[in-house]
């Protein structure tokens, strides 16, 4: 099973969410899901993403 730690584009040492297992986008929304089923939305657009190595990041609306 592949999860992966989702950080901010601009600053790659914070954490926004571990242990994903869904990522949903809807428009400029994305919808994180872990492993247990807690979620997180993200005002952004995707980055980048690596899952055979775990890692997402996302360029945030702040």
């Amino acid at each position: 099973m592949c999860l992966s730690t989702v950080v901010k584009e601009s600053n790659p040492d914070e954490v926004l969410m571990e242990y994903v297992s869904n990522l949903r986008v809807d428009g400029d929304t994305i919808i994180l899901t872990d492993l247990m089923g807690e979620q997180k939305v993200i005002r952004g657009t995707l980055a980048f993403a690596d899952l055979t190595g775990g890692k997402i990041r996302i360029n945030c609306v702040d």
